[in-house]
C-alpha cells in the first residue's frame, strides 16, 4: 500500500493517508471524531455510523467518464492535495459533507442560505405548510455549529 505522511501543525501532526483506498488510519479518523465530541461541525448532530470526515477547504478530486460503465469515476487525483491534511478535517454527518460537496465554507454558506427561497420557489408542500402556520421562516444567518463551540483537539 501506498502512504504519504503530512506533517501539520494543531491537532494531530501527521496524518497517515492511504492514496490507493482514500482512507485514513483508525487514530486518525478518532482525532477527527473527537474534535467536536463526537457532533458534526456543521449541523450539531451526533454522529453515527457512517460519518464522514469533511475537506474544511476541499480538495476536489478529479473525475473522468467511463463510457463503458455510463458514469464518472474517480481518477485517483485531486486538484488541490495540499489541502489532504488532518488539520484540514472536520467530522461532518453524511447529509451535511454530500450537501457541503466541494464547496468552500462560505460557498456551503451560501447555499444554505438559498434553500427557503427554493422551497418557496418549487416546494407545494412547504407553501402549504406555512400558509396554515406549521413553518415561520427566519432570517437569521447560517452559523455551523464549529463556530459556536472550541475544538477539543489535545
Amino acid at each position: 500500500m501506498e502512504f504519504c505522511l503530512f506533517a501539520v501543525s494543531g491537532c494531530g501532526g501527521l496524518i497517515k493517508y492511504n492514496f490507493m483506498t482514500k482512507k485514513e488510519t483508525k487514530k486518525d479518523r478518532q482525532i477527527v471524531f473527537d474534535k467536536y465530541n463526537g457532533k458534526c461541525a456543521y449541523c450539531g448532530c451526533e454522529l453515527v455510523k457512517g460519518w464522514h470526515a469533511d475537506h474544511i477547504e476541499p480538495i476536489v478530486r478529479d473525475s473522468k467518464w467511463n463510457i463503458d460503465k455510463g458514469r464518472f469515476e474517480q481518477t485517483g487525483t485531486c486538484r488541490k492535495p495540499e489541502n489532504e491534511t488532518l488539520e484540514n478535517y472536520n467530522p461532518a454527518c453524511a447529509s451535511c459533507n454530500i450537501q457541503k460537496n466541494s464547496f468552500t465554507l462560505e460557498q456551503f454558506r451560501n447555499n444554505i442560505k438559498q434553500f427557503v427561497n427554493s422551497l418557496n420557489q418549487y416546494s407545494t408542500q412547504y407553501k402549504f405548510a406555512k400558509r396554515y402556520g406549521l413553518i415561520t421562516e427566519t432570517d437569521i444567518e447560517v452559523k455551523f455549529y464549529f463556530e459556536t463551540v472550541g475544538s477539543h483537539c489535545h
